[in-house]
C-alpha cells in the first residue's frame, strides 16, 4: 500500500509539474515574442530614419563625400549576396536542427546546430571584412556610412548574441536540460535566429539593392 501510495503521489507530482511547465511555457513564449516585437520597433525606427535621410538630404545616393566632393561608391553587392546566402543558409540548418531534436535524432541535431553556429560566425567574419574594405566613410564620415554602420552593426550584434545563445543551448541540450517534450529554450533560439534572418532581408534591400 505504501509503495502504491508513493507511486500515485509521484505520478500526481509529475502531472502537476507538467501542467506548470505548459502554463509557464506559454507565458515565456508570449514574453519572448513581445521581446522580438520590441526589437522590430527598434530596427524600424532606424530604418525609417535612414529612408528619410536618403530621400530628403541628398538628390544622389550614395551622397557626395564631404571631403573630396566626389560621390561615394556603392557597396559590394556580389560579396554581400554571398554573405547573405551564408546567413540564410544558417536559418535552414537551424530549422533542421530543431526538427531533428523533436524526432530524437541527436546526431543530426548536433550536425545542424553546429552548422548553424559556424555559418553565423562566417557571416560575422564576412561583415567584419566588409567593414574594413567599404570606402564610404565611418560613423562620422558621411550620412551613408553612419547609417550603414549603425544598422548593420546593430544587426551584427544581434547575430553575435545569437551565436553565443546557440552555443549555450547546445551545451544545455548535451547536459539533458531539454528532452523531446520540453525544449522551450530551443524554440526561442530558433525564433530568434529566424528573426535576424528576416531583419537582414530588409537591410540587404536598403543598402545594396535600392
Amino acid at each position: 500500500m505504501a509503495v502504491a501510495a508513493h507511486a500515485h503521489g509521484h505520478a500526481d507530482a509529475h502531472g502537476h509539474d507538467e501542467v506548470i511547465y505548459r502554463e509557464t511555457r506559454d507565458m515565456r513564449l508570449l514574453g519572448f515574442v513581445l521581446f522580438l516585437c520590441s526589437d522590430v520597433v527598434l530596427f524600424s525606427s532606424f530604418i525609417f530614419a535612414y529612408i528619410y535621410l536618403r530621400t530628403s538630404v541628398s538628390p544622389t545616393w550614395p551622397p557626395l563625400d564631404p571631403v573630396s566632393g566626389h560621390q561615394l561608391p556603392r557597396l559590394d553587392v556580389a560579396f554581400a549576396a554571398v554573405n547573405s546566402v551564408v546567413l540564410f543558409g544558417s536559418g535552414v540548418t537551424m530549422h533542421f536542427a530543431m526538427e531533428n531534436w523533436k524526432h530524437a535524432k541527436r546526431g543530426a541535431y548536433n550536425l545542424f546546430m553546429w552548422l548553424t553556429i559556424i555559418l553565423g560566425t562566417c557571416f560575422l567574419l564576412g561583415q567584419a571584412y566588409e567593414y574594413t574594405h567599404a570606402k564610404i566613410g565611418g560613423w562620422s564620415g558621411s550620412i551613408f556610412g553612419a547609417s550603414f554602420f549603425t544598422l548593420t552593426g546593430m544587426h551584427g550584434f544581434h547575430v553575435f548574441v545569437g551565436v553565443v545563445y546557440l552555443l549555450i543551448l547546445w551545451i544545455q541540450s548535451m547536459r539533458n536540460v531539454y528532452d523531446q517534450d520540453h525544449f522551450f529554450g530551443l524554440t526561442a533560439g530558433t525564433l530568434y535566429w529566424h528573426f535576424v534572418d528576416v531583419i537582414w532581408v530588409a537591410l540587404f534591400f536598403l543598402f545594396y539593392l535600392w
